[in-house]
């Protein structure tokens, strides 16, 4: 398996993120990218944090990015009307995602840092990581897939794209197909440790993402499971070529995170899901009280060992300039 430090080293702005000791230059800002022009609709769950066409997220990331922010984490939100089985249109290159990163790239260059969902359930009509066999998710059947959809990321301009699925396999797959395309600059943050977790429901109504039958404990892992999964997981993934390790959620398992950046030597992000988020945007509805909670949450994901920060309070953080 071809291991890569280089990527993590391929720009100055990955370099300033990855390896900056400031809270600041370690947030990533995410966003729901949706077809259509002018298409700017507030999440009624997520307070701030909109679904957006291409025409204003574009805009959305430039006021970002005069203000500081670098890093960016981009979602699919596909059209009902295109969903089928096997999540066909998620690796469209006409898709609006793949147009938002090519337009970024154009923009910003090396200046910006983006990162892609990769995953099927926001394409899958049951709403599933994964192709469906036999009212089972067959892991092998999609590694393709996923490799497919990784790849047009990658060929759209993407830094890094971020395997959500957590199929066993898939880190090495992506990286596969990546060598033989020769994207040996495009990196993997590999979603390696994610928890099936209670505080998603807001992001799965933002992305109509809700599988229509069973659920996802079958890949993601348990929450009463101990440390020694979640480090068996994080070393497999580096292993087959990960560039960065994600712990998600972060709240609830700062102790896992400290774990697993003791087991590893590659960057650690954590993402401070829609559900915390949403639980600090109704307990503190002014900035002081909000700035007060954020920077004692995002002091805590340091201290446990995360090097990247994933977080819908990334842009209200660095525009009222609580973290210097």
């Amino acid at each position: 398996m071809k291991i890569r430090p280089r990527i993590n080293r391929w720009t100055a702005a990955r370099r300033k993120l990855i390896n900056s000791s400031s809270i600041a230059h370690s947030l990533v800002q995410p966003h729901f990218v949706v077809d259509g022009e002018g298409v700017d609709v507030e999440i009624n769950s997520m307070p701030g944090i909109s679904l957006q066409s291409v025409d204003v997220l574009v805009q959305t990331i430039a006021d970002d990015m005069a203000m500081g922010i670098s890093n960016h984490m981009l979602f699919p939100i596909v059209d009902p009307s295109l969903k089928d089985s096997a999540a066909t249109v998620a690796s469209h290159t006409h898709m609006p995602l793949h147009n938002a990163v090519r337009e970024l790239k154009s923009k910003f260059g090396g200046d910006i840092v983006i990162m892609t969902d990769v995953c099927l359930c926001t394409a899958t009509d049951h709403g599933h990581c994964g192709i469906v066999h036999n009212q089972a998710l067959d892991n092998d059947l999609t590694l393709p897939v996923l490799s497919q959809i990784a790849l047009s990321h990658a060929e759209a301009g993407a830094d890094y794209i971020a395997a959500s699925d957590m199929m066993d396999g898939r880190i090495g797959a992506i990286r596969d197909s990546f060598e033989q395309a020769g994207h040996t600059d495009t990196g993997i943050l590999s979603y390696s440790v994610k928890y099936a977790s209670s505080f998603y429901g807001p992001f799965r109504d933002a992305a109509s993402s809700s599988p229509s039958f069973g659920d996802r404990a079958t890949h993601q892992m348990d929450v009463t499971s101990g440390y020694s999964e979640a480090i068996f997981e994080a070393t497999n993934d580096v292993a087959e070529g990960a560039d960065i390790i994600m712990v998600k959620p972060a709240l609830a398992y700062m102790d896992v995170v400290r774990e697993v950046a003791n087991a590893i030597h590659r960057p650690v992000a954590v993402y401070n899901v829609s559900g915390e988020y949403s639980m600090v945007m109704t307990s503190a509805e002014d900035e002081s009280s909000r700035k007060n909670m954020v920077t004692e949450i995002f002091h805590g994901f340091k201290r446990a060992g995360a090097d990247i920060i994933v977080s819908y309070h990334t842009r209200e953080a660095v525009r009222l300039q609580w973290f210097q």
